[in-house]
């Protein structure tokens, strides 16, 4: 297997972990709001608390650690942009 081709699948299976991520935090957990508000998370109940805070939360360092792990894979094959 060629090395772009090997980044590729690389970089692919980092974006699809990513992105189911994405799909959880942004409809799951808000399609079972309902169900999700007897738990209680920091005293709130964790529809609200998901709703308001916990998804923007989980998507920020989602970015960060993509990134970071983007930039992993890019230097593991060569492939990375100089940094200045």
């Amino acid at each position: 297997m060629s090395v772009s081709s090997e980044h590729w699948r690389h970089t692919r299976n980092l974006m699809l972990g990513h992105l189911t991520v994405w799909f959880v935090f942004s409809f799951l957990i808000h399609w079972f709001a309902s169900s999700l508000y007897n738990v209680n998370f920091l005293g709130w109940p964790l529809n609200y608390y998901m709703a308001a805070q916990g998804s923007l939360i989980v998507f920020v360092i989602q970015l960060f650690l993509f990134s970071r792990q983007q930039h992993a894979v890019d230097t593991k094959y060569g492939v990375h942009e100089d940094e200045q």
